[in-house]
């Protein structure tokens, strides 16, 4: 192996492309001598982390989609021997790929309480991933280039806003992981390197599986990347990263074992290229489709400028790992093993990584990247605001509405009934699908908006007779003009809901429906677009 400081000259590059590798990992000449530029201050960066955890300062509980059911979910986890809610659920522990938050509850709970612990986990993974970022930018590039700015929007991504926390901690910890594969790959300490992985992948993979499957990739083109820098063809460059990265298989034997004893979900919606672009147009996806769409076309603008640009280029070794994601985003389908969303999850990071590839041709650039790094500040500031904006619109709303909470009894029986427009798409997140989870979560009470996919989660349902009204979707309700094959109307819902089975229903911003289903119900509490009802 070569372990010599000097530069050799890329097999890849070309004199005008200024290309260069220095222990195996290409750098900018022109940032690499002289005074480090603000951007790279170490206040800079403790700004910028410390930044990115902003819109989750405020919220009492992180106003993502699913966290409210996850928090349910936890608390049956936590629950002791005289709980409530043990006569409704059971929770079993078990080998699976999406134990991230579930496990790291168990230790802070106790001591911060349920909640706080929660949202402490949920506000360091954004944090996580900009150190993430910022590392692989400095291991792949030599120093911070000025465009990651154009990076960090992405780490308040549809899927992390989605309220898919246990990828998103995966996530971060792969691009922490991945940044320390590309150090001890260039340091040539490839031996203690397939050591050290193969405890890494395991935790990233128990974190969840896709976080996992995602580290495997980016470790894999960068190997591939740098083993033909020193001299290999592609196809024994490629042979030798799988090779090296074959350290971190030993999770698909876990996932062997785990899909063998778990009933098999469906794997559909193979190659719906219309649902694929929108994935891409939603990368951002929050509130506001105007300025979520202008914000990823943005980014791409910057990305198609490094390509045209006479003073700018691409990393080669992030954009083959930006290439190996596009590719398994294609081939992705929908739903994995009863799991959606599979595809979508990797649009946000593909374009991340796209823009981390990004690095500048020759020295003397130093007005170019000042410019780029101010309008990149611009740019992640704007979204940052725009983000905590959006969040805390959310949590006053969400705050409003829980205070139902404080009239239902503790292992009350709650139905909650949360309204959808009949659109094929609602582009503002509905983050109130699963204020029921508090139920479970502060009550120790039943709810039916829990998840109880057997294999994807550790829930089990023990309570009878509720039949669909047990889970998840029977908490969402359409108007009564709209049928969708999956959710009821909002007549519907109420009109059959088990009444001998719920104390109360609790209706969330749900469509008109007919007063005379709720005539003989007891309103105990009324609040903005939400009343409480009790049955009797």
């Amino acid at each position: 192996m070569d372990n010599s400081a000097h530069p050799v000259r890329s097999s890849g590059g070309s004199d005008r492309a200024g290309e260069w590798m220095r222990d195996g990992a290409e750098v900018q000449p022109n940032l690499t001598t002289g005074p480090r530029p603000w951007w790279e201050s170490r206040l800079c960066m403790v700004l910028i982390v410390l930044l990115s955890t902003l819109p989750l300062l405020y919220p009492p509980i992180p106003p993502l989609v699913d966290m409210f059911g996850h928090l349910g979910r936890y608390r049956v986890e936590l629950a002791g021997p005289g709980s409530p809610l043990h006569q409704y659920y059971s929770y079993h522990w078990a080998a699976i790929g999406n134990l991230g938050v579930d496990v790291l509850v168990l230790p802070l709970a106790p001591l911060l309480g349920l909640e706080l612990a929660v949202k402490l986990i949920v506000v360091l993974i954004p944090a996580l991933t900009v150190i993430g970022f910022l590392w692989v930018a400095r291991e792949v590039h030599g120093r911070i280039p000025p465009t990651i700015f154009f990076a960090l929007p992405f780490v308040y991504s549809f899927p992390f806003l989605f309220g898919f926390v246990n990828f998103a901690l995966s996530v971060a910890l792969a691009f922490l992981a991945f940044g320390l594969w590309l150090r001890l790959g260039r340091q040539e300490r490839t031996t203690l390197r397939g050591w050290l992985f193969v405890p890494i992948s395991i935790v990233v993979f128990f974190a969840h599986t896709y976080g996992w499957g995602m580290l495997g990739l980016l470790c894999f083109s960068a190997d591939a990347v740098r083993l033909h820098d020193r001299g290999r063809t592609w196809f024994k460059a490629g042979f030798e990263a799988a090779l090296h990265t074959s350290v971190m298989a030993f999770p698909i034997l876990i996932m062997l074992a785990w899909r063998s004893e778990a009933p098999s979900g469906m794997t559909t919606d193979w190659f719906e290229w219309r649902i694929k672009w929108r994935w891409m147009f939603s990368a951002l996806r929050d509130r506001w489709g105007a300025y979520d769409i202008f914000s990823v076309a943005f980014a791409a603008v910057i990305f198609l400028f490094a390509l045209v640009s006479p003073k700018l280029t691409l990393s080669r070794n992030l954009a083959f790992s930006a290439i190996v994601l596009a590719c398994s985003f294609l081939l992705l389908p929908r739903i994995v093993f009863g799991s959606a969303y599979a595809d979508m999850r990797l649009v946000p990071y593909m374009m991340a990584t796209a823009v981390l590839a990004i690095r500048f041709r020759e020295p003397g650039n130093r007005g170019l990247a000042q410019m780029l790094a101010v309008v990149g500040v611009a740019f992640a500031l704007v979204r940052l605001a725009g983000t905590t904006a959006s969040m805390t619109i959310a949590a006053n709303d969400q705050q409003a509405k829980l205070a139902a909470l404080d009239h239902i009894p503790r292992g009350a029986r709650v139905a909650s009934f949360n309204g959808l427009p009949c659109v094929v798409v609602m582009w503002s997140l509905p983050r109130n699908g699963h204020l029921g989870g508090l139920v479970l979560a502060r009550r120790e009470g039943f709810s039916n908006d829990q998840w109880l996919t057997e294999g994807l989660n550790l829930l089990r349902l023990k309570y009878q007779g509720v039949g669909s009204y047990g889970y998840d979707p029977s908490e969402i309700v359409r108007p009564n003009h709209c049928r969708d094959g999956l959710h009821r109307t909002v007549d519907d819902a109420l009109a059959n809901v088990p009444r001998d089975k719920f104390d109360y229903v609790w209706v969330i911003d749900v469509p008109p429906y007919d007063p005379k289903l709720v005539a003989d119900w007891t309103p105990v509490w009324r609040g903005p677009g939400s009343i409480l009802y009790q049955l009797h």
